[in-house]
């Protein structure tokens, strides 16, 4: 999936990923789309809980072993 960054977060814990997302979500326009890979079991959780409380679209989610690759559109 066509994306414009990427933000490696595999090994970080809970809240780590999603503290990465929202401060390079900021840097992004509305629209563009970001890449967050992570292998935290609790981002499943947490990264579409943000994605919801921050106004932004979880559009993609996927799984290559224990790292998800979680595509957000800017709201």
């Amino acid at each position: 999936m066509d994306h414009d960054l990427e933000i490696d977060a595999v090994g970080l814990l809970c809240p780590l990923p999603v503290l990465k997302a929202r401060k390079r979500l900021q840097a992004l326009e509305p629209g563009q789309v970001l890449c967050l890979l992570a292998s935290d079991p609790a981002a499943v959780i947490d990264v579409p809980h943000f994605c919801n409380e921050a106004g932004h679209d979880l559009i993609f989610q996927d799984q290559d072993g224990d790292v998800r690759r979680y595509f957000i559109r800017k709201g």
